[in-house]
């Protein structure tokens, strides 16, 4: 792999995650977890508002934290004032707790986090020892593109790294993570979200850690340290989210996700192989 441009930034351990759903809870949760883990930076991926409730309460602790941000389509809706969020969906069901969703969130955005939200990059660069990441939220093609494990094939990821020059492709939107290693040295992590739990019936979020892990052989370290990739359960008091967002009057079916950990919507994207892990 080629060494590190001088003019990207170089870590060595960081953290990834997207869709904070406004859940401030969570992200407050998974903040403290990597700090205490050792990181050198957080990576947000877009979609700060949507779904939970006080969409501000986010953007204080992105900041007070030092939080690198993109924008995901929420975000870049909200900044420019359109009128839905770009999730991508097609089913009537699915874009109509979209829409509840959106009108929501953009009515309790200050219009201060609004611009800010709008001054932030579609995409990042940066260098994990010889690594070079590309951190996107759906894709680095289009913003709400749906990646999903068992609909994507490593022909097709391969050809993204070619495309954009990259060892390492980073995104999140459709909500579940996975990782798969490819030829060469390089890798698609799809680092989940923190807003809502992954449809797997616990109301634990995720989020990624990416770490250069020293291996040895014949008791010599290696000069190039392999990439790790490790998911990072996340355990917060999503009962006190699920008040506050009845006290909001956000959908019961949010709610229920909430609680429960299995989805209730934005259940039509979902292949066949990802819906069938749930339970509707």
């Amino acid at each position: 792999m080629p060494p590190a441009d001088s003019a990207t930034p170089e870590y060595r351990r960081i953290a990834v995650f997207g869709g904070v759903y406004s859940n401030y809870l969570a992200l407050a949760a998974a903040l403290d977890d990597a700090r205490r883990r050792g990181v050198e930076a957080c990576f947000c991926l877009g979609d700060m508002g949507a779904f939970g409730p006080h969409p501000d309460r986010v953007f204080p602790l992105l900041r007070d934290f030092g939080v690198h941000c993109i924008q995901g389509n929420y975000d870049n809706s909200i900044a420019r004032g359109l009128d839905d969020c770009q999730c991508g969906y097609t089913d009537p069901r699915d874009n109509h707790f979209a829409r509840l969703s959106y009108r929501y969130t953009f009515a309790h955005t200050n219009p201060d986090n609004r611009a800010w939200l709008g001054t932030l990059p579609t995409a990042l660069r940066l260098q994990l020892g010889n690594y070079r990441l590309l951190l996107c939220h759906g894709s680095p093609r289009q913003m709400n593109e749906f990646l999903w494990e068992s609909t994507t094939s490593s022909a097709f990821l391969d050809y993204l790294m070619r495309q954009y020059d990259t060892d390492v492709i980073l995104a999140t939107h459709t909500g579940i993570k996975w990782h798969r290693a490819l030829e060469g040295g390089r890798h698609f992590v799809n680092a989940g979200v923190l807003g809502r739990p992954e449809n797997d019936g616990r109301p634990n979020v995720w989020y990624a850690l990416l770490t250069l892990a020293q291996s040895a052989s014949e008791g010599l370290v290696t000069a190039d340290p392999a990439l790790q990739v490790e998911f990072i359960p996340v355990s917060y008091d999503h009962e006190q989210l699920a008040a506050q967002m009845r006290a909001e009057q956000l959908p019961d079916e949010f709610v229920a996700t909430v609680r429960t950990g299995w989805w209730t919507t934005c259940l039509e994207v979902l292949p066949q192989k990802e819906r069938r892990c749930g339970r509707f």
